[in-house]
């Protein structure tokens, strides 16, 4: 069977995802999106967000994401549900040799431009409860819900410099923020445990693990245990907060893109521009500082623009080779 070709293919929907395709069927790039295993990305289990412009009243993630959909639509993306399970790019890919992958392991398109918008996923604990209260009170980001919390109580679990700047921020919110460390020694840098260690309203939990998140329709406390003691207690709290890290969705890349050594793509300083010719990356697979929702939508504003030259560039080689 032939493959089915396009001019841009975006891999993954979200802010980033979604803006990309609104910038590039603007530009007349036909772009085809395929939304992944979970269309929208994370906002769809996030249930407000109040820091992205536009919404002076805050709105539902699930809502937003939706809006930006429509929004691509209204332009011409072809948006579709459906993952990419592998692909092929070409190092040196040019009008002979598009790039190639395969959705849903069965059908074929070849593309001039790719643009990867995958995203990443946090880290949990496991627990049920964990998972039945996610966006009623249990939260993967402080900077994005903190502020529902405000004066109460709350715990936040990790013991790196992403937990000890997220505690940080809560503090200057929250009434008191309870830190739970696995350990009797956190991973942060040393200026990052002086901060929290120095916070009056933050006590740290050492050697502490989570047993369960406890409330029905929201959290009303969270049971822990001390490793060394064995003794458990409940925290009376609001607000539970994981703040294990992430992984991005970059798995499928490896072997073509650049990555770190946690899976982040690599870009061009200053643009989306991958080591691959015609590849362009977007939103939190290449994000591991600031994971915000405004921040991916500028990123994929920014992938669309640097495809849309690059097919510009594409076009002037095709009219000179005949």
């Amino acid at each position: 069977m032939t493959p089915e070709h396009v001019k841009c293919l975006i891999i993954g929907s979200g802010p980033a995802g979604y803006t990309a395709a609104i910038y590039a069927a603007r530009a007349n790039m036909q772009p085809v999106l395929y939304q992944g295993p979970q269309p929208g990305g994370q906002l769809t289990i996030t249930t407000e967000v109040d820091n992205f412009p536009g919404y002076p009243q805050g709105v539902d993630g699930p809502k937003m994401m939706q809006d930006l959909e429509e929004q691509a639509r209204r332009f011409g993306t072809d948006a579709r549900y459906g993952m990419v399970t592998s692909v092929e790019f070409s190092a040196n890919s040019g009008p002979d040799t598009p790039h190639r992958v395969i959705v849903d392991e069965k059908h074929e398109i070849t593309a001039d431009s790719i643009i990867v918008s995958t995203g990443a996923s946090a880290k949990w604990l496991g627990l049920p409860s964990e998972m039945r209260l996610n966006g009623r009170g249990v939260s993967a980001c402080a900077v994005c819900d903190g502020f529902f919390f405000r004066n109460q109580d709350v715990a936040i679990v990790g013991a790196g410099d992403t937990a000890a700047e997220e505690a940080s921020y809560l503090s200057n919110i929250c009434r008191k923020v309870y830190m739970l460390v696995r350990r009797d020694s956190m991973r942060a840098s040393r200026f990052m445990q002086q901060r929290v260690q120095t916070k009056e309203n933050i006590e740290i939990l050492w050697n502490t693990e989570t047993l369960e998140v406890l409330g029905d329709e929201g959290v009303t406390g969270v049971l822990v245990r001390n490793a060394v003691t064995g003794e458990q207690r409940t925290l009376d709290v609001t607000g539970f907060f994981v703040a294990i890290g992430h992984n991005p969705n970059t798995a499928i890349f490896k072997g073509f893109l650049d990555m770190d050594e946690n899976g982040y793509i690599l870009t061009e300083k200053g643009s989306t521009r991958t080591n691959v010719p015609g590849v362009f990356v977007c939103g939190d697979a290449q994000d591991n500082v600031y994971r915000q929702a405004i921040t991916a939508a500028g990123t994929g504003c920014m992938a669309a623009l640097d495809a849309e030259r690059y097919l510009v560039t594409l076009e002037m080689q095709e009219q000179m080779m005949v």
